[in-house]
């Protein structure tokens, strides 16, 4: 287990304010793939424009609770606490798994430029599901 490097917070940041800039810019580009659950989404502009899709309608706030890295791989286990923006009280807690597969081998604690994001989340009790 590694200490959290400083482009997975700021990556995690601008997941949850939908405001993309640096941290997106330096770790996807246009063929980096992500898919999340069964969702193959190609390139950076769509994987910003998932994001916005599935996170507008809520209030999210993810925490990175473990992470490690193994050669070119990162491997993220973490909380999502989220509400819908109209029903800003009932909140539920989704657990979530991200993994990394970096163009570079080595240093993750840079910002390395990723090749593919795999992304899990849940489960979440269904009486409680938000969406």
């Amino acid at each position: 287990m590694t200490d959290t490097a400083a482009w997975i917070d700021a990556y995690m940041r601008e997941i949850d304010t939908l405001e993309f800039g640096e941290a997106f810019a330096a770790l996807f580009d246009q063929h980096t793939e992500m898919i999340f659950g069964t969702a193959l989404v190609r390139g950076v502009e769509a994987i910003k424009d998932f994001f916005v899709t599935i996170d507008a309608p809520l209030i999210t706030t993810h925490e990175t609770v473990q992470t490690w890295s193994v050669e070119d791989v990162v491997i993220l286990r973490g909380e999502a606490t989220v509400a819908k923006k109209s029903e800003p009280d009932t909140v539920i807690r989704a657990p979530f798994t991200h993994i990394f597969y970096l163009d570079q081998n080595g240093d993750a604690t840079a910002s390395p430029r990723v090749r593919t994001l795999h992304i899990t989340a849940g489960p979440v009790v269904t009486d409680d599901t938000l969406i």
